[in-house]
């Protein structure tokens, strides 16, 4: 009767311990999930109901990749105003360039979007511009305006398109360096996104320089 008492006891402490195990393991994987951050081109903000996605210096798609000293780099992202109020952007700012400039479309309309840079540069910009009527006096890079397009609610709301610059580069950047860019908000603030070199959007067909090609081992 012990005996039998004792295997009832220790079939239970070895259910419960493996029930312990399956639930550490569900906990990790729920963890691990919860940590995971989507496969963007760019670099991701928010500063009080501004998101920002996709931000990144526009590839010049070519062989070189780099931005030489002295250079301008547009950049490229989406700012998205999730709020119930405008916002406007007001300076754009970077220690790694002598100045910046900002064209065209600058209020960020309350629950939408403004575009910055060429529409094609990434993913999620072009399925922002698509969103908007298509303009017959130009595409959004040549001349920056807002267009009218479905929200959330099915109202207008207003998709802006604009381009920011950064002026005289202070030294080369190339493909997988971070430039820091600070974004200043008239409402929401300052924010500071560091911003990578977007991956091309051509196909790039480059050869060794011929010194290379020929050398041999």
């Amino acid at each position: 009767m012990r005996l039998q008492n004792r295997r009832v006891v220790g079939a239970s402490v070895v259910a419960a311990g493996a029930a312990l195990a399956l639930a550490g393991c569900g906990a990790g994987q729920i963890t691990q999930t919860a940590t995971m951050l989507p496969a963007v081109n760019g670099a991701m903000a928010q500063v009080g109901k501004l998101n920002l996605r996709d931000a990144g210096l526009v590839n010049r798609n070519d062989c070189q990749q780099a931005y030489a000293s002295g250079s301008n780099a547009p950049l490229a992202l989406v700012i998205a105003n999730d709020g119930v109020s405008d916002d406007q952007l007001v300076s754009v700012s970077s220690p790694s360039a002598a100045t910046a400039t900002i064209d065209g479309q600058q209020n960020i309309v309350a629950g939408s979007t403004l575009v910055i840079g060429p529409a094609n540069t990434s993913e999620s910009i072009e399925q922002s511009s698509s969103s908007a009527p298509t303009s017959t006096s130009g595409s959004a890079t040549s001349s920056p305006t807002s267009s009218a397009a479905a929200g959330p609610t099915g109202d207008a709301a207003q998709v802006g398109f604009g381009s920011v610059v950064l002026q005289g580069i202070k030294s080369v950047v190339w493909p997988g360096q971070n430039v820091p860019v600070t974004f200043t908000f008239r409402d929401a603030g300052p924010v500071t996104v560091q911003m990578p070199v977007h991956a091309p959007t051509v196909e790039l067909s480059c050869q060794a320089p011929a010194s290379q090609e020929s050398g041999g081992h």
